[in-house]
């Protein structure tokens, strides 16, 4: 749960920092996509780690990196090129803490149960999400934003702690591979797996629209509060409720994927999240609950088949593969998501958004692009369906 806050950290300080350093849009989306670039890099190694050491293994090793990394933004970003690297660096070390995770689920969990369980672990991230914007929201009350990603930054030592303590009797499994084989075949025969690659190319276009919403929801609940003279400060909290919504999706998803199937599912909750992505912006100047109620719903929508995306490429490969088909997975999932946030933020400046923009046409343009990118999703899923 606390190991994932770090990822949504920037998004919650952004509209500070965007003012303080004189960002503009495209500039502010690209250092969350700094961070997703190196949290794919990482994610793509963590997966070879796993395959050959064993996912217990990778877990807590790697955790090392994923506790001190974020001290180093806190401590040292002071603008655009600044900020930059060291999220992504901060991104780079962070890949321990998701497709291990994944790998010990699929690895201890039977079938029957196995969405429902992946369904938990996306909502403890999405938990966390929440906790990291609520943690944010309340130090910004006495501090600045580099002291709220202070408060934030110890977080994810307390979950590297718990996780060694939790994990202390399960066994650390490494699944033999063939005879002579070695490690760097996986690639070839990931790739050739086409059940396997839907379900990567359908993550993938649901990565791009997700990622992007995570990135700047925040900004855009800021946004609205200006437009309604209410106080900005408020946005975190409102965007913490979002990702409230998120556990409950993930869990909600991985439910019915077990019960009804997986790819309906995925249909389901895609074709949902993305009537929101062509609709929300232009909605900015609606009442403050209903827009709340909105970006709740698009959150729940959003995330409610990822558990189930990651659920089916697991059942789709061989486990000696798993690790570095996840690992495929990322770079192309995660690659998806290091374009659609700087995508959103160059579409927003384009469309005379700005810094701080309460037009509806130019929220409304750049929420599209999201939804432009991840239309090929349910293509994708609709074809794995049929195999």
């Amino acid at each position: 749960m606390l190991a994932a806050s770090w990822f949504v950290a920037y998004s919650a300080v952004l509209p500070l920092t965007q003012a303080q350093w004189g960002l503009s849009g495209k500039q502010a989306g690209l250092i969350q996509s700094g961070f997703h670039l190196g949290y794919l890099t990482s994610l793509f190694i963590v997966g070879f780690i796993a395959d050959h050491f064993g996912a217990k293994r990778a877990y807590i090793a790697t955790g090392v990196a994923a506790c001190a990394s974020p001290w180093a933004f806190v401590l040292f970003a002071d603008s655009f090129w600044s900020a930059f690297w060291l999220h992504a660096f901060t991104g780079l070390c962070q890949g321990g803490t998701y497709t291990p995770a994944l790998s010990l689920i699929n690895d201890n969990v039977e079938r029957a149960r196995r969405g429902r369980a992946m369904g938990y672990f996306i909502a403890g991230s999405s938990a966390g999400y929440a906790i990291c914007l609520g943690v944010a929201g309340l130090a910004l009350k006495f501090t600045d934003w580099r002291g709220a990603l202070g408060a934030v930054a110890v977080l994810p030592l307390i979950s590297w702690v718990s996780g060694v303590v939790v994990l202390r009797h399960t066994p650390n499994l490494v699944h033999a591979r063939p005879a002579g084989e070695p490690l760097l075949a996986a690639l070839p025969a990931v790739l050739k797996n086409r059940k396997g690659m839907l379900s990567i190319w359908g993550y993938s276009f649901h990565n791009w629209e997700l990622l992007g919403i995570w990135a700047w929801l925040p900004a855009f609940l800021t946004a609205a509060l200006l437009l309604h003279g209410a106080s900005p400060e408020n946005a975190l909290l409102f965007a913490a409720l979002t990702y409230v919504a998120n556990i409950a999706g993930s869990i909600a998803g991985g439910t019915m994927a077990d019960r009804w199937g997986r790819t309906q599912t995925i249909l389901t909750w895609s074709c949902v999240s993305l009537a929101l992505s062509f609709s929300i912006g232009w909605l900015i100047a609606a009442p403050l609950g209903v827009l709340v109620a909105l970006a709740c719903l698009y959150n729940f929508a959003g995330i409610a088949d990822s558990s189930t995306h990651s659920t089916v490429l697991a059942e789709s490969v061989p486990p000696h593969y798993l690790g570095v088909a996840y690992a495929v997975r990322s770079v192309i999932g995660f690659g998806a998501g290091v374009v659609s946030p700087f995508v959103f933020g160059w579409a927003l400046d384009l469309a005379g958004g700005g810094k701080s923009s309460t037009a509806a046409a130019a929220w409304g343009i750049a929420w599209a692009t999201l939804g432009l990118g991840g239309l090929l999703g349910p293509v994708a899923t609709r074809r794995l369906q049929k195999l």
